[in-house]
């Protein structure tokens, strides 16, 4: 039988000192196959407005999508954490509102979400999520939601007093009940700092080696998404290729025929063949 991670399973990695191995995935077949490799979370990112809906903002993405998406990869995992994304403006109105929300995404299929940022509404709406048995997965360092904000893609915690302003919040949230902690665009020696003073596990990208485990854009691992690619990023295999000369064959084979060939065709039996051609 398959032993599904959970929370605990997470926080007992940290505490013995195993990495942590996260991926995002947005459909059923990416998902079942990150879950069959061993990925201990599997992440419905907000990313997927980017790589997977063509967008130029994850602030563009919303709810209905979020919850299509993470119901497909939910449908695909036996084993990893499902957590799901939860977009712009889906948590920040009222306490009721989000809720809903965070309650749809569950429905859908995940089995924690993940938000975005550490402030005193923030925190209300974590410890109201926990005490109702839904763990949070927090966010800080570069917060891409509030890029506008924080004055676009920028490293966090790059002086002692900005470090200490993310352990503060970090803190917060530990406090709150988040399970875990995405640490975005930190210099390595200010997440480690991070990683050391909190008890929960953090979760690099682009975070340096020191993080509790790591997370990656699985259409950035897989070199799949081309339009940009961030310096942290680990292409382990060039699928833009792949595809690229997988469709330009299938093209030619077509215009040459060569597909289909005698073995991807039906056949009439003879007795009906008899009867259609006389």
């Amino acid at each position: 039988m398959i032993k599904k991670t959970t929370v605990n399973t997470i926080q007992n990695m940290k505490n013995n000192g195993e990495k942590i191995a996260v991926l995002t995935a947005y459909d059923y077949s990416t998902a079942k196959y990150l879950d069959e490799a061993g990925v201990d979370i599997i992440l419905v990112g907000d990313s997927l407005a980017n790589v997977a809906l063509g967008y130029n903002s994850t602030q563009s993405v919303g709810m209905n999508e979020m919850t299509i998406f993470t119901g497909a990869v939910a449908r695909g995992v036996n084993r990893a954490l499902v957590v799901g994304d939860m977009p712009f403006m889906s948590y920040n109105t009222s306490i009721e509102q989000a809720m809903t929300n965070i309650g749809e995404m569950v429905k859908a299929g995940a089995n924690a979400v993940k938000i975005e940022g550490c402030n005193d509404y923030l925190i209300k709406l974590i410890r109201h999520c926990t005490q109702s048995g839904i763990p949070v997965l927090g966010h800080l360092g570069y917060t891409p939601q509030s890029s506008n904000q924080i004055g676009g893609h920028t490293i966090q915690g790059k002086t002692v007093d900005a470090v200490n302003k993310i352990l503060d919040e970090a803190k917060k949230l530990e406090e709150a009940g988040v399970f875990a902690i995405v640490l975005e665009l930190v210099p390595e020696e200010s997440a480690k700092y991070i990683t050391e003073n909190i008890s929960v596990p953090t979760i690099g990208i682009g975070a340096g080696r020191f993080c509790s485990g790591h997370v990656m854009v699985s259409d950035d691992m897989l070199g799949k998404f081309s339009d940009y690619q961030p310096t942290f990023v680990r292409k382990y295999v060039n699928l833009k290729s792949i595809i690229l000369d997988s469709a330009k064959q299938f093209c030619q084979d077509i215009k040459d025929e060569k597909y289909p060939s005698e073995k991807e065709v039906f056949n009439l039996k003879e007795e009906e063949k008899e009867k259609l051609l006389g």
